[in-house]
């Protein structure tokens, strides 16, 4: 079977976490709800139906989650043309797939979002595949993406390695049995990140790529 690196997207290989922010924080205000940034900025990573739930409970009006996710869409969209990419994204998932990795994204974005993502990280000829939101019937921190990240290159959870940026990333790994590989540049605490899960953490995927022959993936490239 073939090694595989699951890569999430928002906080990992762009720095959009804190665009997400902002966009859900004004949606939620122009519904009327206040949703504090801080605890927004911790659900960032969970599909937009888990994250409604999660920052207004299980008692909230549900009839508004579609007009909220709809807000929160819009005011994301205007920021399409410039989503940035974060320092050593696109090096690190072209040197992954020089050394012979499956490189997969594993991400809780879909459409034209994940579009407009893709364009950003510029590596579309070393991705070979897309676990979105539009495959799967539960989000992270779910194993689903992950098992579907999976399927789509024929890896097995043995032969794979999982990296993200948040507390749901790390969740979703560990319940999918894939080691997990965290990065600091989504704004979460390391400590919370190894207690979800990651096995090593590390500043940006800059900061793992400079230390790549050190790593968690070095270790399965030297027993293959």
């Amino acid at each position: 079977m073939p090694r595989a690196v699951l890569f999430d997207v928002d906080g990992t290989l762009t720095d959009t976490n804190h665009i997400h922010v902002i966009a859900w924080w004004e949606a939620f205000r122009q519904a009327g709800h206040h949703a504090a940034m801080r605890q927004i900025h911790r659900a960032i990573g969970l599909s937009a139906t888990d994250l409604i739930a999660h920052l207004l409970g299980e008692d909230r009006d549900r009839d508004q989650d579609e007009a909220l996710a709809a807000a929160h869409d819009t005011l994301y969209g205007t920021w399409f043309d410039r989503l940035p990419a974060l320092d050593g994204a696109q090096d690190l998932l072209r040197t992954l797939a020089g050394r012979g990795w499956r490189v997969v994204l594993a991400t809780s974005a879909g459409g034209a979002e994940l579009k407009a993502l893709r364009r950003a990280i510029d590596a579309d000829d070393v991705i070979a595949g897309v676990a979105s939101a539009d495959d799967v019937e539960a989000g992270k921190p779910a194993p689903d993406p992950v098992h579907q990240a999976l399927e789509l290159v024929g890896a097995s959870a043995a032969e794979a390695v999982f990296v993200g940026d948040t507390v749901w990333d790390m969740k979703a790994a560990t319940r999918a049995g894939v080691r997990a590989v965290a990065l600091l540049s989504g704004g979460i605490p390391r400590a919370d990140l190894e207690q979800a899960g990651a096995a090593t953490v590390y500043q940006d995927p800059a900061d793992l790529l400079s230390h790549l022959d050190s790593s968690l993936l070095a270790e399965y490239e030297r027993r293959a």
